[in-house]
């Protein structure tokens, strides 16, 4: 599907909620620069919502509550900003398959279903864009995927979910406990009524998954994705980390890990890490959003700025938006999904981390020497050790080098069972050059 001719390119909005709301303000009150950028007029034909007399806000004429029928309508784009799976996949495969383009912000349909998206988009000659559904207004998935398509990229890894961030950053700052930040989050507004996606690490997976899928030319979906929330990390966990001079952040990891035979794959995985402050991610705070991106030739990148709320998501949304109607007016189309690598993923328990552990141990000679004979037999190598004496006790703090999670873990699991270890206080994977 094209249009030429100063034809405007009719777009079908589904969903306004938030996001939608600031889109069609922008179309409207931008109108004039986005058709001189496009080369040719964005006119919105239709706005389907569920509640349309819940909207008087929107121009009335546009509204429908039947968004099927407005993707089969004589629109050009779809743009849909509802998320969730189901109807919204049957509609824009409908679009596609019909040669419309789609613009969406669904990082959940996207994590799940960007392979069959990305073939009906390929089989009409349509366009699929969703550089919203990572990062809000970040330009990201655009350079990753153009920008950076002659170099290697080696690692992606970000902050990409405001809410967790904003806890974490303030149980840093604070002091605090989970619990009561996660309730001051709530009553500020960076959290939703029911947080379980952000805190339990859903909303970062889908996203890492999206991240990866572009970076290495490989399909990966959310399912393929190692995933651990932030409820567990604690006031003792924020406080370890700063006497290391590191802080805890929920962090996105996707990398290519390439094995001693040689034969590459790829990690993808959301769980809290201890990180050097000196690191750029470190210093993000509150609930903006940033990727550092490490690629053969680029060397190190980093992206940073709001990943959420209406009018940032609106802007990234109006960038696709024009990026698709320059390719109707010029006839052609934008890049195709590139996942000729088909690089397998990586299980977790392959895949190489480090571990900081604090242990209580008995205060007595020879506890070390035991404790460290157990990493020996599971094949972990020390980096550094502290040790501080409490009154009938030690704390015992280990560093870890590398070595597969899976020996990492049962190394952990081993050393709760000695009868000189009273608990292991906390568990914490390690990002970043001390």
């Amino acid at each position: 599907m094209s249009t030429s001719d100063g034809k405007p390119v009719r777009v079908a909005l589904l969903g306004c909620g938030t996001v939608g709301t600031e889109v069609v303000r922008l179309l409207t009150d931008q109108a004039g620069e986005l058709a001189a950028r496009a080369g040719a007029p964005i006119e919105l034909a239709g706005i389907a919502v569920r509640r349309p007399d819940k909207h008087p806000e929107l121009p009335q004429h546009l509204l429908t509550a039947d968004a099927a029928a407005l993707v089969e309508s004589d629109v050009d784009v779809v743009v849909e900003l509802i998320g969730g799976i189901e109807p919204v996949r049957s509609w824009l495969l409908t679009a596609l398959r019909k040669g419309k383009s789609v613009v969406t912000a669904n990082k959940a349909l996207l994590a799940e279903y960007s392979a069959e998206l990305s073939e009906a988009a390929d089989s009409a000659g349509a366009d699929l864009y969703y550089e919203a559904a990572v990062a809000g207004a970040i330009p990201l998935l655009r350079p990753i995927r153009e920008s950076l398509a002659g170099d290697r990229i080696t690692k992606v890894m970000g902050i990409v979910n405001g809410t967790t961030n904003f806890i974490l950053s303030a149980m840093d700052s604070t002091g605090a406990g989970y619990a009561e930040t996660l309730d001051e989050a709530s009553r500020l507004g960076y959290a939703e009524a029911d947080p379980t996606a952000d805190v339990d690490g859903y909303d970062a997976a889908s996203k890492a998954a999206i991240l990866a899928s572009l970076a290495f030319h490989s399909r990966v979906t959310a399912s393929d994705v190692h995933r651990e929330g932030i409820s567990s990390v604690g006031a003792s966990d924020i406080a370890a980390a700063k006497a290391l001079g590191r802080t805890v952040k929920l962090l996105s990891i996707c990398e290519r890990v390439t094995a001693d035979d040689g034969t590459e794959s790829v990690s993808a995985r959301v769980h809290p890490v201890m990180l050097p402050r000196s690191h750029p991610l470190a210093g993000v705070g509150g609930a903006f959003n940033a990727v550092f991106v490490e690629a053969d030739a680029a060397g190190e990148l980093m992206f940073y700025g709001q990943g959420a709320g209406g009018a940032p998501t609106a802007s990234a949304v109006l960038g696709d938006l024009v990026a698709v109607a320059r390719n109707l007016v010029a006839g052609g189309r934008g890049p195709r999904e590139s996942a000729h690598a088909a690089l397998p993923v990586r299980p977790m328990g392959h895949t190489p981390t480090r571990y900081h552990i604090s242990l209580d141990v008995a205060d007595k000679p020879g506890v070390l020497a035991q404790v460290a004979q157990e990493f020996a037999e599971n094949g972990v190598s020390i980096a550094a050790v502290r040790q501080r004496d409490k009154l009938s006790t030690a704390s015992l703090v280990i560093v870890t080098h590398l070595a597969p999670d899976a020996a990492l873990d049962a190394t952990v699991t081993a050393i709760g069972k000695m009868d000189v270890v009273h608990e292991v206080v906390s568990v914490m994977r390690v990002e970043g050059e001390d």
